[in-house]
């Protein structure tokens, strides 16, 4: 299965849609679907599971993720995307994660995050980006205000983590407003 692929200067950056994990998990073995998307337990592999038999996409909302892949190493590292797309709107909202340890602090999810929302401007033509951040995620906080989102308001007891309801702060940044 060739997955579309792109490069920046130190990842690869391997585009994941609906489409291609329906041809996933109808084609291929669990060992070989853990294996082409770098999941490293069953845990792991139930959860994308859960989530593809719930469906990744309705009518109206899709997403588009992209594995990150550190090149020296081949190593995947986590992922960075539009989880929640509405195509009719032109918005969507940003998410990313790093899975090792070893590779925070070293600007891959800046690098990462650049060529996300520059291939959100300008190839899904998106008008608007939005980022639910925690008050608490520092670094996350940092990454989004150094791409000029804008605090736009707070969501009380938005998400339920760890047994206990969290805020989030909401985000938004304008293609007119995106120094890509």
């Amino acid at each position: 299965m060739e997955i579309e692929t792109y490069q920046t200067s130190r990842l690869k950056l391997r585009k994941f849609t609906p489409e291609v994990y329906q041809q996933l998990f109808s084609n291929y073995s669990v060992p070989e679907i853990k294996e082409i998307i770098g999941l490293d337990s069953e845990e792991a592999y139930q959860k994308l599971l859960k989530k593809h038999e719930g469906g990744l996409a309705s009518y109206n909302r899709s997403l588009v993720s992209f594995q990150l892949i550190e090149q020296s190493s081949n190593a995947v590292i986590g992922g960075c995307g539009f989880h929640n797309w509405f195509p009719d709107h032109r918005r969507a909202e940003i998410g990313y994660n790093l899975d090792k340890e070893e590779f925070k602090q070293q600007g891959f999810m800046k690098e990462a995050i650049a060529f996300v929302l520059n291939y959100g401007f300008q190839e899904m033509e998106l008008h608007r980006v939005e980022a639910l951040v925690s008050p608490n995620n520092v670094p996350s906080l940092k990454l989004v205000k150094h791409f000029g989102f804008q605090e736009e308001g707070l969501l009380k007891e938005h998400y339920f983590i760890n047994d206990k309801f969290e805020d989030s702060l909401i985000f938004g940044l304008l293609q007119k407003n995106f120094k890509a």
